[in-house]
């Protein structure tokens, strides 16, 4: 080694840089070898000896040792599986971490982690996704999806991607084709320093305690139990996060869900607000039952545009052990049958009451069912206390607010203005706390603040606004104010409901970095 060091110290820097081209890289090493011809076993030493038997699978290995983040494993998933040119199967991430003086840097390749516990699909309404039984494998099926993208929202790793030209959802299926004839998938295979590898383990031995994850930036195992096994000699600091931990990303709108969620609501909280007055012996404007029933139905119908293939909706039924957008779609269509039966008994005056209490109780448990579709996709932003408060709060003012109009009363105007201002008074509260503190939707706040100031900023002055046309709706007694109070109440939860879903930071593996 000293006699190699002098013979370099004695060599110019060209001669250096020319004996340093004779050593390949392992990019070219690999070219090299692919380029001869070997027999069928090439790939070999990157399989399992065996299939996988009675209580095994199959699961990816990740040496991070190995990996140098050249994407070539990315490039060979896009290739293979024929993906568009904006969809990505595979991603390359980076952790960062260590100290100043000792940094650690480490490239990270993530797929889908064909999990025990698979979260895409027990959130599917139409059971497009299977594990298979002799490889473990979870195959999303192309034929059975609707294109709702629930599994997007509910997969902890940001798996599964939806495909606007198909208008379904696509992911990984560890080539399973390639598989069964014992072949190692693509990327395994277009790794040039063989740091993926496929291994058999055993589904009792995917047993993640509460708070573990498999790798730093990941989300707590526990909850889908993830095959990917990630290894490394390499000292990780206890400090390692990921490169895009800290950045803001805004999510997509969900227009369509926006209206449905608005218009749903509105519906409810006038059968909630019509439910109480019959109670009280309050003369109620039966226009009321009817309003409540068309923005139902017109919520229910704008949802079907969330939909990629919204004549597959039919098999909902096919969820429902597991799904809460299953249950969704049962309680609302439940709930539409129910309003039309209040409206029929309100036409005819025959058990009025207790038809419209009914579509109260059925309302209120529809509302719920929204509620916990979110709450079970594990956002930090959509955690229960958040999402309980906006969605029945929004029920109670646009119910308040719209039963306003049609009954001309004073008490519902002064409820109304009350209600808007307590729900905003509430939101800031829960905003600012998370600001100050480190809340677990500590980034959703951070990202409304300085991404989302100009929908922050309405926001806050329809609340005075409010205050003065319900002052003005009430002195004069002006159908019109009482008009526009209404319109103000449905843009503010409009306005809440675009941040909830843009502010809602999805949960994902580690990504690269973003400045």
């Amino acid at each position: 080694m000293s006699n190699r060091r002098a013979a370099l110290s004695d060599m110019t820097l060209v001669d250096q840089l020319l004996a340093e081209q004779q050593s390949l890289t392992a990019v070219e090493r690999f070219s090299r070898w692919h380029g001869h011809e070997h027999d069928t076993d090439r790939y070999s030493h990157l399989m399992p000896a065996t299939p996988p038997g009675p209580g095994e699978q199959y699961a990816f290995e990740v040496n991070l040792d190995a990996c140098t983040g050249c994407k070539a494993c990315v490039a060979a998933c896009h290739s293979l599986n024929g993906l568009d040119d904006d969809e990505a199967w595979r991603d390359v991430g980076l952790l960062l971490g260590g100290t100043r003086t000792e940094a650690y840097q480490q490239t990270v390749t993530t797929a889908c982690h064909h999990c025990a516990d698979p979260a895409c699909a027990n959130g599917c309404p139409v059971g497009a996704y299977e594990k298979e039984a002799d490889t473990g494998v979870v195959k999303h099926l192309d034929d059975q999806c609707i294109g709702c993208g629930y599994c997007v929202l509910k997969c902890p790793y940001d798996v599964p991607k939806y495909n606007e030209k198909l208008g379904i959802v696509r992911k990984c299926d560890m080539c399973v084709g390639r598989l069964r004839e014992g072949e190692a998938p693509a990327c395994v295979q277009a790794c040039p320093t063989s740091a993926i590898s496929i291994r058999v383990v055993k589904r009792e031995s995917l047993t993640f305690t509460a708070g573990a994850t498999m790798l730093p930036g990941a989300y707590d195992s526990s909850h889908t139990q993830p095959s990917t096994t990630y290894v490394t000699q390499r000292p990780m600091p206890t400090n390692a996060r990921a490169a895009d931990g800290a950045a803001l990303r805004l999510e997509h709108a969900h227009w369509p869900l926006i209206g449905m969620l608005t218009l749903t609501q509105l519906s409810v909280g006038m059968f909630v607000v019509a439910a109480v007055m019959r109670g009280l012996d309050s003369p109620l404007n039966p226009l009321a039952i009817y309003a409540a029933t068309i923005a139902l139905n017109a919520g229910l119908g704008v949802s079907v545009l969330h939909l990629g293939r919204p004549m597959g909706a039919w098999r909902f039924f096919l969820g429902l052990r597991n799904s809460w957008m299953s249950r969704e779609i049962l309680a609302f269509s439940i709930l539409a049958g129910s309003a039309m039966a209040a409206c029929a008994a309100t036409y005819l005056h025959i058990a009025t009451t207790a038809a419209i209490t009914i579509s109260a109780i059925i309302g209120l448990g529809s509302v719920f069912i929204s509620v916990m579709i979110y709450i079970d996709t594990r956002r930090p932003f959509w955690n229960a206390t958040l999402t309980h408060g906006k969605f029945f709060g929004s029920t109670i003012t646009m119910g308040l607010a719209a039963m306003a109009v049609l009954q001309q009363s004073a008490s519902l105007i002064d409820l109304s203005v009350i209600a808007n201002g307590l729900l905003f008074a509430w939101e800031q509260a829960q905003i600012r706390r998370a600001l100050a503190d480190d809340a677990a939707w500590h980034l959703s706040a951070r990202l409304m603040k300085l991404k989302l100031p100009h929908v922050s900023n309405v926001r806050e002055g329809l609340f005075p606004l409010m205050l003065g046309v319900g002052t003005c709706a009430i002195a004069f007694q002006s159908t019109i104010c009482t008009v526009i109070l209404l319109g103000l109440t449905v843009l503010a939860t409009v306005l809440e409901r675009y941040t909830f879903f843009v502010a809602s930071m999805g949960l994902k593996m580690p990504g690269g970095y973003k400045p």
